[in-house]
């Protein structure tokens, strides 16, 4: 804003001399031609800012200057502020445009899904897995014919960014129905980083980042994005924002393992938030676990169907609430269930498995209307469900996308899904519910263009 001057005049002009004049006048013109000079430097450097910051913005498809991925909520490829504060427009043009890119994205894959067969949706909501160390062409049959619409990479790959990238785009040659694979791995740094070797840094644990500032975890997340977006990465099954609330080392599947950013459940949700949007500013969308949380078990559900009941955590807890903030401020393109069970809202049901959980406590309560995915169906938690059954419970409680680690798995899942919707109407009104949602997604983080 230009300065003001004085413009004041004397008040006995009569008395004022021809000089006093001029030399007033001489001094206004002084004062405004450096307020003029001042507001030109502030301006260039108010343009220069604005120039780099859309530079950095800017699309490109080079992997060293990765491409900003659309809000998976919205489509929306704006960045937001740093302190996470909301969209670069006002509060209310912002939603009212963001609503609408969401019915526009929603629309638009909802004539996708319409020229799908019932076989076809059902497969979107299959996540298969592939192994490091196995060839891409195991899952060209599961691809390229039966349509599965996600892919998760499993182990411990030490290939790097270029061996990934080729894995990848063997994956993604074998999808030739016109609707893209989506490809996920599980990268949060510390004990669970699954690409490794040239060009991906070593990832310091969850609980490490938790001890940046909130500023320092998001360039270091878009730094790690960036790899993720070279080696054609589309989703990062990251951050945990699970809170632990009992002794670390007795919290098998997240303390005991620094999964966590060790922080309160705000620390934890503001440093979830940073994660993700770096990991956005990068091109790479990321997906919340382990919705409600796994900070208050001592069995790791992976493992052991023992020790995975959660006798404390309930709806209006802070432990729910670190979720409701890293979705409300994050807006991950996920939100990936738990496979324990949680006596206070609903017992003895995995959280994965239950409608009270996923619909009316995720859905309604927190108004979270995107792809809900489930923690691994072949995980021992839910070892005692029959694997046709998995998917099927998954999609009834208000689920989209059954995670699967163990390929022996995957086609009794998608045939469960199948025949359950094809003997079900309104089961196959789910199927088709969930796909949507799966193809808005991709449209959403640029896939489907």
């Amino acid at each position: 804003m230009a300065a003001r001057g004085n413009g004041r005049h004397g008040r006995d002009a009569e008395g004022n001399r021809a000089g006093h004049v001029l030399a007033l006048v001489a001094t206004a013109a002084v004062a405004l031609v450096l307020a003029v000079s001042i507001a030109f430097a502030a301006g260039a450097r108010h343009r220069e800012h604005f120039r780099t910051q859309a530079t950095t913005s800017a699309r490109t498809s080079s992997p060293s200057s990765p491409a900003p991925s659309p809000d998976p909520a919205t489509g929306d490829a704006a960045q937001r502020d740093d302190d996470g504060a909301g969209d670069a427009k006002g509060d209310d043009d912002g939603k009212d445009d963001a609503a609408q890119r969401r019915g526009d994205a929603t629309a638009r894959a909802k004539r996708i899904v319409d020229a799908m067969s019932l076989d076809e949706r059902a497969a979107q909501l299959v996540m298969a897995p592939l192994a490091a160390g196995t060839d891409p062409s195991a899952l060209a049959s599961l691809i390229g014919d039966d349509h599965v619409g996600s892919v998760i990479l499993m182990g411990n790959w030490a290939s790097g960014v270029d061996g990934v990238r080729a894995a990848i785009d063997a994956l993604r040659g074998y999808a030739t129905d016109g609707t893209p694979l989506l490809v996920a791995t599980d990268q949060e740094g510390g004990l669970v980083q699954h690409l490794q070797g040239p060009g991906f840094e070593t990832m310091p644990s969850a609980l490490e980042q938790g001890r940046l500032t909130v500023d320092a975890l998001r360039e270091d997340s878009r730094r790690w994005g960036a790899q993720l977006h070279a080696a054609g990465v589309d989703v990062d099954l990251a951050p945990s924002v699970d809170t632990v609330t009992i002794d670390r080392a007795a919290n098998a599947p997240i303390g005991a393992l620094d999964r966590d950013f060790g922080l309160d459940a705000d620390g934890d949700a503001r440093h979830a938030v940073a994660f993700i949007d770096g990991m956005r500013d990068a091109g790479v969308a990321t997906a919340v676990k382990h919705y409600p949380g796994l900070g208050s078990v001592t069995g790791n559900t992976d493992f052991t169907a023992d020790g995975i009941v959660d006798t404390t955590t309930d709806a209006d807890g802070p432990e729910v609430a670190a979720f409701t903030e890293a979705i409300g401020e994050g807006r991950p393109a996920m939100v990936m269930m738990s496979l324990a069970s949680y006596a206070q809202l609903d017992p003895g049901v995995p959280a994965a498995f239950s409608r009270p959980i996923v619909t009316e406590l995720l859905r309604e309560r927190t108004g979270y209307d995107g792809v809900v995915i489930s923690d691994s169906l072949s995980a021992s938690a839910v070892g005692g469900v029959e694997p046709t059954q998995l998917g099927v419970r998954l999609v009834e409680a208000g689920g989209d996308v059954a995670c699967i680690n163990d390929p022996a798995y995957t086609t009794p899942i998608l045939a469960g899904l199948r025949a359950r919707a094809a003997a079900d109407d309104a089961f196959a009104d789910r199927v088709t519910a969930s796909a949507t949602r799966v193809v808005a997604m991709k449209i959403a983080i640029g896939l489907i263009r």
